[in-house]
């Protein structure tokens, strides 16, 4: 399996290289690039639903936070597996700062996977067209982390599974306390 990871890896960096992809991708996998679409979400929840926003927001936030702490503080330290960027073994196009802590499991992709998730699950039944947009909002956070030569397709995987797992259980705990949201036009 681990060849099969260092080979996609090697498809995805080298194979792929191409002159938009390297401008674009380093910016893609910036948490400041995204900052409008987190204003534009929070906006649009409060916006639309009010004071229930605020339960979203919250339970949003959990959900980063928790899958950002035990990716990078639990699960990185006990596997301890080194970026592409660090090792040998690996031909790896450099495109940004390399960074010295271990790569599996992404927080990037734990983080996005996650709120992506959940979103999905407290939104989904509200506004259904936004599943799509934020499952390839997430995926394009982790392509760009392979891209860009900080991660391993598998350590993308395992993030996302992570950040899923989290998704659906603090959007469980949402949904346990709080009713479902109305459609924006009758909230």
């Amino acid at each position: 399996m681990l060849k099969w990871d260092t080979a996609l890896f090697e498809f995805i960096n080298n194979d792929l290289s191409n002159p938009y992809f390297n401008m674009v991708m380093p910016w893609l996998r910036e948490p400041l690039f995204w900052l409008p679409v987190y204003v534009f979400i929070i906006g649009f929840l409060f916006f639309n639903f009010g004071r229930k926003a605020y339960w979203v927001v919250i339970f949003a936030i959990l959900t980063a936070s928790s899958s950002d702490m035990i990716s990078s503080r639990a699960i990185k330290y006990t596997v301890k597996r080194l970026r592409p960027c660090n090792t040998e073994q690996v031909h790896v196009i450099r495109r940004v700062h390399c960074g010295s802590g271990y790569s599996f499991t992404s927080s990037h992709a734990a983080n996005h996977f996650g709120l992506a998730c959940f979103l999905v699950l407290t939104l989904g039944r509200t506004l259904p067209s936004s599943r799509w947009w934020l499952w390839t909002w997430a995926t394009i956070i982790g392509f760009a982390q392979v891209y860009v030569g900080v991660h391993f397709p598998l350590d993308i995987v395992g993030g996302a599974l992570l950040g899923i797992a989290l998704g659906i259980l603090w959007a469980g705990l949402y949904h346990r306390y709080y009713p479902d949201l109305k459609t924006p036009s009758t909230a």
